[in-house]
């Protein structure tokens, strides 16, 4: 069984992409940027086991690109993960937000952490380039609502508007 927050308990999202604003305000680094953004996400949302960016560098054997991990909060994650493969990589191809409520119904997720249940993943994209993706899991199955994904992607589109990542 999980417990849904209730809705006087959900983050005021207007609010905490203001707060993205300015704590990135005169900051353009997109390392300093991740790491900041990470941890402010980590620490005011409630009921998170990870949250961080993976980046879109070029793979190993330089046929195409993968995703790297950047700055995080929460346990040691998966170094590489390539395009198309597991909820970070699916959202990285389709270049489209994807909401998952129990991560063990996804088709070729990826367990960097056994106690990940719920997984929202963002794509980065700035001048029509993908840059990567913002990843944040919960050990809460469902945690994850349409409401909390409008929010994160406001606070997303936040950091990127802050954030020189080309």
């Amino acid at each position: 069984m999980h417990i849904t927050p209730e809705a006087s308990d959900r983050p005021d999202y207007a609010m905490l992409a203001k707060q993205v604003a300015s704590i990135l305000e005169g900051e353009r680094d997109l390392v300093a940027n991740a790491s900041q953004f990470s941890a402010f996400v980590y620490d005011t949302i409630a009921d998170l086991n990870w949250a961080g960016f993976y980046l879109a560098r070029p793979n190993k054997a330089g046929t195409g690109e993968e995703l790297l991990v950047g700055p995080f909060q929460g346990k040691v994650a998966c170094a590489r993960i390539p395009f198309g493969r597991g909820v970070c990589g699916a959202a990285a191809s389709k270049r489209e937000t994807i909401l998952v409520p129990d991560v063990h119904a996804f088709p070729g997720h990826i367990a960097c952490d056994s106690a990940s249940n719920a997984e929202i993943v963002i794509p980065l994209v700035q001048n029509g380039k993908l840059v990567g993706v913002f990843d944040i899991d919960s050990p809460t199955l469902e945690r994850f609502t349409l409401e909390d994904q409008a929010g994160l992607e406001a606070m997303v589109a936040a950091f990127l508007d802050a954030t020189d990542c080309i």
